[in-house]
C-alpha cells in the first residue's frame, strides 16, 4: 500500500513505525513483569496452583493406574471364581463334593482348587475368649492346590502339605494373623473347640481378599475335627488366557450338571479393572477442579494487567509520542501477560511433578510422568495469559499519546 504523504508542499512523508524484534518484545515484557516482583509473584501464584493441581492429579493417577495395571498383569486375568448361588426357592445352594475334580477335566483348565467356608466355626486366640467376638476372622477348609491356583505366597512358615492337612494345623491369612495377634508359626489358635497349630502365614492375596481374613485348615482335618460335610462353597480355576470366556460358559454345567443355574461364575480380576476405571473417573473430576483454579488464576492475571495499564499511562504516552504504533504497545502488554502466566505455569508444572513423584515413591508406586500433562500445563497457562491480557493490551493500545501524557 502506498504511504500517505503530507498535503502540505515541501514536508517529508509521515514516519513509519520502527519494527520491534521478538527478542526486544520478550525483554520489554520481562522488564514489565519483574518491575513489580511482589505483584507478579502473587499473580503467577494463582496460575501455578491451578497447573500444579492438574499436573499432580494426572501424575498421581498415572502412577496409581500403572501400579494397578502391573499388579493385574502379574496376577493374571485368567482366574475364575465358581461359587454356589441359590436354588429356585431362594435357599442357599451347594456345590457337589467333586466340583474341583470336575473342573479339572476341562481341557484348557490349568489349575483348580476348592475352598469351603465353615460359617458355624470361629477362630479365637484363647479358649477363654467370647466365641461371638471373632474380629471378622473366618474358618475355611481348603484343598492343597489352592495356594498354587491363586498364585499366593507364604510370608512365614509353610503352606499345608499332605501330612499337616490331616492334623489340627492352620494357615492364617495376613489380616487373620494380625487380628489374632499371631506373629510367627508355632503358636496356637482355638478353632471349633480344639487347638490348632499355626504352620504358616500368607501374604495378602488381591484376587482373593476374602482369604486374607481366613484361618485355613486342611480338607481332611476339617472333616475329622470340625464336622465338615465335604461340600465346597467356592472353586478357584485358572485356564489359558485365550480360553477364559469359553471356559466361563461351560463351568456351570460342568460343576453342577443337574442344576447349572445354581452356579455363579465371576472373574476376580474384574475388580482391579474396575478400580482402574474408577480412578480415571475421579481424575476427570479433580481435573475439573484444577481447571477452575486455573481460571481463577487467569482472572488474577487480567486484573494485574488492567492495573498495570492504568499505572503506566505515562510510559504508554511517551512510547506513542516517540513513534511506537498501537500494534507495538498491544504486543508489549500482551507479551507481559503471556510471560507472567507462562512463568506461573512452569513453576506449577515443577511443583505438580514434585508432589506426584514424592507421593508415588511414598506408596512404592512406579513413577509415571504424563508428558501430555507437562505440555498441557505450560500450554494452558500461556493460553490463559493470552486471553487474560488481550483486553488490557487492547486498552493500552487505544490510549492517545496526548491523553496518556496528560493523565499521567
Amino acid at each position: 500500500m502506498r504511504r500517505l504523504r503530507s498535503t502540505v508542499e515541501g514536508l517529508p512523508p509521515l514516519p513509519r513505525s520502527a519494527r520491534i524484534s521478538v527478542f526486544d518484545l520478550v525483554r520489554a515484557g520481562l522488564t514489565g513483569v519483574f518491575g513489580r516482583p511482589a505483584r507478579a509473584i502473587l499473580s503467577a501464584l494463582g496460575i501455578a496452583i491451578g497447573v500444579a493441581a492438574m499436573v499432580s492429579v494426572l501424575g498421581i493417577s498415572a502412577s496409581s493406574q500403572a501400579e494397578l495395571q502391573a499388579k493385574l498383569e502379574s496376577l493374571g486375568t485368567n482366574l475364575l471364581r465358581v461359587g454356589a448361588g441359590q436354588t429356585m426357592f431362594g435357599d442357599p445352594a451347594k456345590l457337589p463334593e467333586d466340583a474341583s475334580a470336575m473342573v479339572r477335566r476341562i481341557k484348557s483348565v490349568l489349575k483348580a482348587a476348592s475352598m469351603a467356608n465353615l460359617s458355624n466355626k470361629s477362630a479365637l486366640r484363647s479358649d477363654k475368649a467370647d466365641p461371638r467376638e471373632t474380629g471378622g476372622v473366618t474358618v475355611d477348609a481348603v484343598e492343597l492346590q489352592l495356594l498354587d491356583a491363586l498364585g499366593g505366597k507364604v510370608k512365614s512358615g509353610a503352606w499345608l502339605n499332605a501330612a499337616t492337612a490331616k492334623y489340627p494345623s492352620v494357615v492364617l491369612g495376613s489380616l487373620a494373623a494380625e487380628r489374632l495377634a499371631v506373629s510367627r508359626p508355632g503358636e496356637q489358635v482355638f478353632i471349633g473347640g480344639k487347638w490348632f497349630t499355626v504352620v504358616g502365614i500368607l501374604e495378602s492375596m488381591p484376587l482373593a481378599p476374602e482369604l486374607d481374613r481366613s484361618a485355613m485348615v486342611g480338607w481332611d482335618a476339617a472333616k475329622t475335627h470340625l464336622g465338615f460335610d465335604g461340600h465346597p462353597t467356592t472353586v478357584y480355576e485358572r485356564s489359558q488366557e485365550s480360553t477364559v470366556d469359553k471356559v466361563r460358559e461351560v463351568l456351570p454345567a460342568t460343576v453342577n450338571p443337574k442344576n447349572p443355574e445354581e452356579v455363579a461364575v465371576t472373574r476376580p480380576s474384574d475388580a482391579l479393572a474396575a478400580q482402574i476405571q474408577a480412578k480415571a473417573t475421579f481424575t476427570t473430576l479433580f481435573l475439573g477442579l484444577g481447571a477452575v483454579a486455573l481460571l481463577v488464576g487467569g482472572v488474577g492475571v487480567a486484573n494485574t494487567m488492567v492495573i498495570s495499564v492504568l499505572e503506566r499511562r505515562s510510559e504508554i504516552g511517551l512510547r506513542r509520542s516517540l513513534g511506537a504504533g498501537r500494534g507495538q504497545v498491544r504486543a508489549q502488554f500482551l507479551t507481559e501477560a503471556v510471560l507472567l502466566s507462562g512463568l506461573g505455569g512452569v513453576f506449577g508444572v515443577l511443583l505438580g511433578l514434585g508432589v506426584s513423584i514424592v507421593y508415588a515413591m511414598s506408596n512404592d508406586w512406579p513413577v509415571a510422568l504424563p508428558v501430555e500433562a507437562i505440555a498441557g500445563g505450560v500450554g494452558a497457562s500461556m493460553l490463559i495469559g493470552t486471553l487474560a491480557g488481550w483486553f488490557p493490551a487492547g486498552r493500552a493500545a487505544k490510549l492517545s499519546p496526548t491523553v496518556a501524557l496528560a493523565a499521567a
